[in-house]
C-alpha cells in the first residue's frame, strides 16, 4: 500500500475541534490505516491574507483506495465535519488536501498529485517534515527536508502544544495494528 500524506487545516470556528474531528473520521475510513501524524502548527494565512490564522497538521495513512476514491472520501469527511463554501484560499472550518500518494504523478480536472503547491507552502512542509523528512516529492525528486530548506514562503509557522489526537484515540489506533 502506498504511503499517503494528507494536509489538514482550519481557521474558522473551533479550529482545534475541526482538526480533531477530521482526524477521527480519517482514522475510521475503510481501507485506510493511520500511520503517523504531526503536531499542530499555528500558521499565517496563505494567498488571501485578510483572515484569521490557521491550525495545520499532516497525517500519514496507508491505503488500498485509489486516488480518486480517497479524494471522494476526503470531500465527504470535509462535508461531515462542517465545511461550508468559501472563496479560494478563504476562511474554512476544515480543509483536507491530498499532498502525496506514494510516488504517483497524476493530473485530472479535479485532482493533482502531488499537491501543486506543496513545495511553496511552509505551513505544509513543516508538519510534513516532522513525520516524513526523507519522503521524496516525485515531481521535483527532492526530499521533503530539502523542499523545506528551499521553501520561498516566509509565512509564520509555530508548533503549538495542542494535540491532534486524544490519548484514547491513540490507544485505539495502536490496538488496530
Amino acid at each position: 500500500m502506498p504511503r499517503v500524506f494528507l494536509g489538514l487545516g482550519s481557521n474558522k470556528g473551533d479550529r482545534l475541534h475541526f482538526l480533531q474531528e477530521a482526524f477521527a473520521r480519517l482514522a475510521s475510513v475503510h481501507g485506510a490505516e493511520t500511520k503517523a501524524w504531526s503536531g499542530i502548527y499555528e500558521t499565517s494565512p496563505y494567498g488571501f491574507r485578510d483572515q484569521g490564522d490557521f491550525l495545520n497538521a499532516v497525517v500519514e495513512i496507508l491505503t488500498d483506495l485509489e486516488p480518486a476514491a480517497l479524494h471522494a472520501e476526503i470531500r465527504m469527511i470535509e462535508s461531515l465535519v462542517g465545511r461550508t463554501p468559501s472563496i479560494r484560499w478563504g476562511p474554512r472550518e476544515i480543509d483536507i488536501d491530498l499532498l502525496l500518494y506514494g510516488s504517483a504523478l497524476m493530473e485530472t480536472r479535479s485532482l493533482v498529485i502531488p499537491h501543486p503547491g506543496l513545495a511553496e507552502r511552509r505551513f505544509v512542509l513543516e508538519p510534513l517534515a516532522e513525520i516524513a523528512p526523507d519522503v521524496v516529492d516525485p515531481r521535483s525528486g527532492k526530499a521533503v527536508r530539502v523542499l523545506l530548506e528551499e521553501c520561498p514562503d516566509r509565512g509564520t509557522v509555530v508548533r503549538t502544544s495542542c494535540a491532534l489526537i486524544t490519548h484514547e484515540q491513540e490507544q485505539t489506533l495502536a490496538r488496530r495494528k
